[in-house]
This record gives C-alpha cells, structure tokens and sequence, in this order.
C-alpha cells in the first residue's frame, strides 16, 4: 500500500507543485482570478490520481475488491502525499520566489474592492482586515496551515466519491452472487 500512496500521491504533489511554479511567478501578467481558476482545475486534474491510486491497491493489492473504509484510508493517504507537496512547494515561492506575494495580493483585493463601488470606509476597513491576515501569514506555522486548506478539500471530496465508487462495486458484486 506505501508503495502505491507514494506512487500517485507524489505524481498528484507533482502536478501541483508544477503548475504553482508556472502560474505564479506571472501573476501579474495571468491575474488573481485566472490564476484562482488555473490553480482549481490543476488540483481537480491532480486529484484524479487518488481515483487511480485507489484502482490500482483494489486491483493489485486487495485482488479486485476493496472495502469503502480501506479505500478512503488509500485515496486520504494519498491526498495528504499530494498536499504536502502542495505546501512545500508554497513555502519556497512564497518565502524565496515571490516574496511580495502578499503585498500585490493585498492591492488586487484593495482594487477589487473599489472597482465594485465599496465606500472608502468599507475600502479602509478591506485593507485593515487584508493587512492584518498578511501580518498573520507571515508566521511559518499559520502560513503551512491555511495553505493545506487550499488542496485538501478538494482531495478529500475526490477520495470519498472514489471511496464510495470503487467499494460500490464490491457490493453489487455480492449482491449478484446472493441472487444466483
């Protein structure tokens, strides 16, 4: 089972971690949106190796059955494999690629905000809230955990909808064989 969670979690921590190094580095030219939405589609794309992860220990390992706890414990594992790149990876950008990261996220929701016709006070109140996050951010700790946020919904959403899929046949297949 290691050898498996290693296997597609790293190539999902991989997909990740690649397509963080090509988007941000250019965010000024892709914009905080796009990059929102590239960065979603990356993971839903990456996630899909949960999916895979999980057939291959039914197919290879459990010989061709696999109950829904044992699947969701491979498709979790191998979320948390991928995730951990994720936040790796964010560290060293944030940290050492883009260290203004912060500040220019900080204006575009400043300027997100005026372009939407927000008062100056409701603007004035954004930026303080904006500011205190990014001086909050800025702790190691805060930072590795709010980013394991970001993937790990998403891997988790993956892992119980194969959970459920691939342990589904299972049952059927029980059922076929009570009825004969």
């Amino acid at each position: 089972m290691q050898k498996i969670v290693l296997t597609f979690g790293l190539i999902a921590g991989a997909i990740l971690s690649a397509m963080m190094l090509m988007t941000v580095p250019f965010m000024d030219k892709i914009g905080f949106d796009k990059g929102e939405v590239i960065g979603y589609t990356t993971m839903l794309l990456a996630f899909l190796m949960v999916f895979f992860g999980v057939r291959s220990y039914r197919d290879n390992v459990a010989g061709g059955k696999v109950k829904f706890g044992r699947a969701f414990l491979v498709g979790l594992m191998i979320t948390l494999v991928a995730s951990t790149c994720y936040v790796a990876t964010w560290q060293v950008v944030y940290y050492k690629v883009a260290p203004d990261f912060g500040e220019k996220y900080a204006a575009y929701v400043v300027a997100k905000a005026k372009k939407a016709g927000a008062t100056e006070a409701q603007i004035a109140a954004q930026k303080k809230e904006v500011d205190g996050f990014m001086e909050m951010y800025k702790n190691p700790l805060v930072n590795i955990a709010i980013t394991f946020l970001e993937p790990l919904p998403v891997g988790l959403l993956f892992t119980l909808v194969t959970a459920v899929v691939l342990s589904r046949k299972r049952r059927d297949d029980e059922k076929f064989a009570a009825a004969a």
